[in-house]
């Protein structure tokens, strides 16, 4: 009997199982090796188109002509990022099941950060530990919040690792997760080069607020679901442990989500002072988990296994997604 042609081989249901298949692989890489080298990493290729945008928008003194270069750049950037996700994509699928599981393994793990979101914390964590004060501020500034935290106290610094903590339990799982298991390796790589513009962009200084907007803008409208998302995750998981009020933490949610600027870092951030119990607190911007205790180190350490729980919870319901998906399909 003759081989079968290689075309058909690819259009066994094997293959339709690939997504869930380089998920799990992604987050086991992402979790044994953190980041890869700058030279390699997808988002610092986009953070330097990002800055190239910022660099050119500062010549112009319009606020009109700032906002059409930011979103020219945004609708550029995605088109490009879009298109180069679907081709990889589509290529992984010409090659043998494991190989192409690899290959968008390696892609997809350059969407998230769990590990190095966890380390981050971790140093910061070490740093109170040890009473220096000075240099948990420095781990605080140089690896989670872009705030001035000079003048931050020890549990004013334990309450801005808890938050940053939370808020990108989202920004840099939940949310690729969501569109991953949506849209494929377009939509995760789409979703990381639209935070990032965020993230490069999204400050109301006059150099930037009127550049950053159409990002500020889309990145909203992207993580609506995955930030309430998120928040659900973590109240389940959060509150499995007899130990926590299930009812206190969703009513501090319920309560507290409103309260940032922000349409959606409320949503993790307020969920996740509901299941620590801890007051999360900007100066002058917010107060979430009013009532309750004020962080400490022990904070950031359960902060952190919230996340590896949540993480957890949001890879069990997309695997779940993705195989139902090929099943059916």
């Amino acid at each position: 009997m003759s081989e079968a042609p290689r075309s058909c081989i690819r259009g066994t249901k094997m293959f339709e199982h690939v997504p869930a298949a380089a998920l799990l692989v992604a987050l086991i890489a992402d979790w044994q090796f953190g980041e890869p080298p700058n030279r390699l990493h997808p988002v610092v290729a986009m953070g330097n188109w990002i800055d190239l945008t910022r660099r050119q928008g500062r010549k112009f003194h319009s606020n009109a002509a700032r906002f059409c270069i930011g979103l020219a750049s945004l609708l550029l950037g995605m088109f490009v990022i879009g298109v180069i996700g679907w081709g990889i994509e589509r290529l992984s699928l010409q090659t043998p099941f494991f190989v192409a599981v690899l290959i968008q393994a390696a892609v997809l793990k350059c969407s998230f950060s769990v590990r190095s979101l966890a380390t981050a914390a971790e140093s910061v964590a070490a740093a109170l530990h040890r009473n220096d004060l000075s240099l948990a501020r420095q781990q605080l500034a140089y690896h989670l919040v872009s705030r001035d935290v000079s003048k931050l106290d020890e549990s004013s610094v334990a309450a801005a690792a808890v938050e940053s903590v939370a808020e990108n339990t989202s920004d840099s799982f939940i949310a690729p997760l969501i569109f991953f298991a949506v849209a494929g390796l377009p939509g995760a790589l789409v979703y990381r080069y639209v935070n990032t513009c965020d993230a490069m962009l999204g400050y109301r200084t006059r150099d930037l607020e009127w550049l950053g907007k159409p990002a500020a803008r889309v990145d909203d409208l992207l993580n609506l679901i995955p930030s309430r998302l998120t928040a659900a995750l973590m109240l389940l998981v959060g509150t499995a442990c007899k130990c926590i009020d299930r009812r206190e933490a969703i009513k501090v949610w319920w309560r507290d989500h409103r309260l940032t600027s922000s349409p959606n870092a409320g949503h993790p951030m307020s969920a996740a002072a509901g299941v620590l119990g801890v007051v999360l607190e900007k100066h002058d911007h917010y107060r979430l988990g009013g009532g309750q205790s004020l962080p400490t180190v022990a904070s950031i350490v359960a902060a952190n296994s919230l996340l590896y729980r949540t993480v957890i919870a949001g890879t069990l319901v997309a695997m779940v997604w993705l195989i139902c998906v090929a099943t059916i399909v």
